[in-house]
């Protein structure tokens, strides 16, 4: 059950972010609301808080997946 929900959720981000891509339009791709939200292209700081967010994520991510724990 939880395969096909986490499925699910893949292929409609997915689809959503090829729509995205596809039109060529402003602030909807996931890459860019990203960027609005933590304000990348204007503030070090905000640039900082996704650097830390970003490579702590990954971090841990790799290490829950690699050694089954957390």
């Amino acid at each position: 059950m939880w395969a096909a929900i986490w499925i699910a959720w893949t292929a409609a981000f997915a689809l959503a972010e090829g729509i995205a891509l596809a039109n060529k339009r402003d602030e909807d791709t996931l890459s860019e609301n990203v960027r609005r939200l933590f304000r990348t292209r204007t503030s070090r700081v905000g640039r900082a808080i996704f650097a830390a967010t970003w490579f702590g994520f990954s971090g841990w991510f790799a290490l829950h997946i690699l050694t089954e724990t957390m």
